[in-house]
């Protein structure tokens, strides 16, 4: 069984059943119905959320127990939700295939990281958003959740290189206080971007 398998094989829902805050103040973008791909969606709070307003979701994951939670969380509220076991060292969409791209603490090496957003201006349709918030290397005296390892932090100036090809709408480096289950609560140093493929 994976990290993420054993993370998740329990009946709670240890990041929590509620959207990520970021995520909820930004969903205002979104277009109508937009097609939108949920990276490292874990339990599907995120992409159960997006799908109760009304949009086509595919939450992608690497761990399979993780999925079963979120199609499970879905079908407790009556939204339909399409469920990916993938590892994004792997998979690749196709062109103009998502409206909007979710990346809500996804946090992949470097490597994989930059191969990741140089793709998105591939993958997202014109007009398509990218929305991310992830922890940055401010994180580690926190103590209140995320990695341990810089090489899976993500600073801002760096994201800005990797997102070239994109318009950057929000790009800021955050303090706020992260409320999510029991592995992701308290004061927190965040990264927070919204871009869009022009």
């Amino acid at each position: 069984m994976s990290q993420w398998d054993s993370r998740f094989a329990t009946d709670a829902f240890v990041y929590g059943e509620e959207p990520n805050e970021f995520l909820r103040e930004e969903c205002g973008r979104f277009a109508p119905q937009s097609r939108v791909l949920c990276l490292g969606d874990g339990e599907g709070r995120n992409g159960v959320f997006l799908a109760e307003r009304g949009h086509h979701v595919t939450s992608l994951d690497l761990s399979a127990v993780g999925l079963a939670k979120a199609a499970r969380l879905a079908a407790q509220r009556a939204v339909p939700l399409q469920t990916l076991h993938a590892d994004l060292a792997e998979w690749r969409a196709g062109d103009g295939s998502f409206d909007v791209v979710v990346s809500v603490f996804c946090h992949v090496p470097r490597a994989l990281r930059r191969t990741v957003h140089a793709d998105l201006a591939r993958v997202l349709a014109p007009g398509g958003l990218f929305v991310l918030t992830a922890y940055r290397p401010e994180q580690l005296p926190f103590g209140t959740g995320g990695p341990k390892d810089l090489d899976l932090l993500f600073p801002l100036a760096e994201l800005r290189e990797e997102l070239v090809g994109l318009e950057l709408l929000v790009a800021r480096e955050v303090e706020r206080d992260v409320v999510e289950g029991t592995l992701h609560t308290g004061r927190a140093a965040t990264v927070e971007v919204v871009a869009r493929r022009p």
